[in-house]
């Protein structure tokens, strides 16, 4: 495996000092991590290698995929052997965690010069201290998710209470104005009837006189007949029959 070949300085860019991230090869065999080299040459007329100062034939260099491989090799054992509770370095298991790089660490890395002066406490402490911050922060969680779900219940209640506040207001305005066109309707009836009744009225009153006055113009066309009727006779006849005739004027 990787680590078994390399150490982990041999796997590091010198540039950031980490495992290399898309190593590039310069034409001077040095490597580097793609974004390293290209931050130390930028705004630089000549790309010179960090390690060695010698100019580099080619500002867009190589991938160095055999080192890329190795790095991404030694990261996944790496990540396997975290797993798993053994040290990534030293095969030993990881008893202590250290404060200051916030990792856990074996017995041996410890007392190495990588975790010179650290702080270290055992790791069942450290996961017990994380575990009860962890539970107060899932209970604070917990409590907001609780009060979040009462507000949503309390928000669908209100969007039903709109919801049923139009709906009766809606049905209400419908049978006020169900009610207002029956009376309206009943208005217009009771006005037309009240119409034609007086309309009936004033007809046949109409009808009563146009036959007083008919028969009015039919006895003065008689009494006029006569009248001049008599007028035409010799005067002793006119003298006899004038006494008989009567004339009622119209009233």
């Amino acid at each position: 495996m990787a680590s078994r070949s390399f150490a982990e300085e041999d796997l590091s860019c010198p540039v950031c000092c980490d495992i290399f991230i898309n190593p590039v090869l310069l034409s001077c065999s040095h490597s580097f991590c793609s974004s390293c080299i290209q931050r130390v040459w930028e705004n630089k007329t000549l790309k010179k290698c960090p390690v060695c100062r010698t100019t580099s034939l080619n500002d867009r260099p190589p991938v160095n995929l055999a080192l890329k491989n190795l790095c991404e090799s030694f990261k996944q054992e790496r990540r396997e052997k975290s797993g798993s509770g053994v040290c990534r370095d030293h095969n030993e298991k990881l008893k202590l965690f250290c404060l200051d790089d916030q990792q856990p660490v074996c017995l041996v890395c410890r007392d190495s010069r990588k975790h010179t002066e650290h702080r270290f406490c055992p790791v069942d402490e450290d996961v017990a201290d994380k575990k009860e911050i962890l539970k107060a922060l899932l209970e604070d969680l917990q409590k907001e998710l609780r009060t979040s779900v009462n507000h949503g219940q309390n928000l669908c209640k209100t969007a039903e209470d709109i919801k049923f506040h139009a709906q009766g207001t809606e049905k209400q305005i419908k049978e006020e104005f169900e009610e207002l066109h029956q009376f309206l309707h009943d208005e217009e009836a009771a006005r037309i009837t009240a119409l034609r009744e007086e309309e009936e009225k004033r007809s046949q009153m109409m009808k009563e006189k146009i036959n007083g006055t008919s028969k009015q113009i039919s006895s003065l066309t008689i009494t006029i007949r006569d009248i001049e009727e008599q007028m035409k006779a010799e005067d002793a006849s006119f003298l006899q029959v004038s006494i008989h005739l009567h004339y009622s004027p119209i009233i």
